[in-house]
């Protein structure tokens, strides 16, 4: 991938961005420099090799389980929330502190506050997000979750970028979506449509920590970056945890397993995967790729959790999932927060 091409993804640096104030979306914002080209289409969706597409595939699953692994601990969820963010801080931070330690301190006063600013985004994400899996399913919560792009680029758009017309019907489309599943959840029970709004809020913040990291990756490599920004947030959620008084010990050995497991696939090894697979392969494709999560994590609950979908249910994902992919295919971009 050129650089520049496409702008920091899932921690992709690029010394040509000089866009607008957060970052430049390709191709949906028209903040470009005169004569800065656009990607072509067939570049963009030119298929991987079967190298990629086999490390899209690892990713891809192991981003899936994040959902499923949650529900089937029975941590609080906002301890789940800490000890997940703590323990890849201190995975990252090892690596960080040997590799990077000249960068580290000397990061200016911006870096730090864009960083401590995206950290408690995600502390926020995690915070709504991991409690809406004890309310709705597996299915519901990861499908609203998935709508980031639509609020990256509805943020994008307040800091003065153009939307593309394709963008915003994918964006429309998108909202009807998530409106009509979380109406479908109401005929259930009153504490899905809870479960529901909390994941959307979360969708909402993940927007926001993908926006302010975005910032911060243009001069900070991604490990540094993700190191000191994991960090932030746990040393958040204990806080939080602290004052609500929620356990922090006394799992069982299944469920500290769990926890592992949740830190080691989902948060370390389904990034570090899109990050290598992004070098050579288009992030239109990678961000594609991110919205098999919703179908992989609802195929693991149900195997393993016997949460079924419901029939009427299904129309109103796979029109949320296409909406999405309208809104990626005109330009931007998105990551796994969860």
């Amino acid at each position: 991938m050129p650089p520049g091409q496409y702008g920091p993804v899932l921690g992709l640096k690029s010394g040509r961005l000089k866009g607008l104030v957060i970052c430049r979306f390709a191709g949906i914002m028209t903040g470009m420099r005169e004569g800065e080209a656009t990607p072509g289409p067939a570049h963009e969706l030119a298929l991987p090799s079967r190298t990629d597409l086999t490390l899209i595939a690892i990713a891809v699953t192991a981003v899936s389980t994040s959902g499923p692994l949650i529900v089937a601990t029975a941590a609080p969820a906002l301890a789940l929330a800490f000890w997940r963010n703590g323990l890849g801080a201190v995975a990252m931070m090892s690596v960080a502190v040997t590799r990077h330690r000249s960068e580290l301190r000397g990061l200016s006063r911006r870096e730090w506050r864009l960083i401590v600013i995206a950290g408690t985004l995600l502390a926020a994400h995690f915070a709504t997000w991991i409690p809406s899996l004890r309310y709705t399913s597996v299915a519901s919560s990861t499908a609203l979750v998935a709508s980031q792009p639509v609020w990256a680029a509805l943020l994008a758009r307040t800091q003065g970028a153009m939307i593309r017309r394709s963008a915003w019907v994918g964006i429309v489309i998108a909202v009807l979506a998530a409106a009509l599943l979380t109406g479908l959840d109401v005929r259930v029970s009153g504490r899905a449509l809870t479960g529901d709004l909390l994941a959307l809020i979360g969708g909402m913040l993940a927007a926001g920590y993908v926006t302010a990291g975005a910032a911060v990756r243009r001069t900070v490599s991604t490990t540094s970056y993700t190191s000191l920004c994991y960090s932030v947030t746990a040393v958040l959620l204990l806080v939080v945890c602290l004052i609500g008084r929620q356990s922090l010990h006394g799992y069982s050995g299944a469920d500290w397993a769990r926890i592992v497991a949740l830190t080691a696939g989902a948060q370390l090894l389904g990034h570090s995967v899109f990050n290598r697979v992004l070098k050579t392969t288009s992030a239109t494709i990678v961000s594609l790729s991110i919205l098999f999560e919703v179908p992989g994590a609802t195929l693991i609950a149900a195997l393993f959790l016997h949460q079924h979908v419901r029939l009427e249910q299904i129309p109103a994902a796979l029109l949320l999932l296409g909406g999405l992919a309208l809104v990626i295919r005109s330009g931007t971009r998105s990551m796994p927060a969860e």
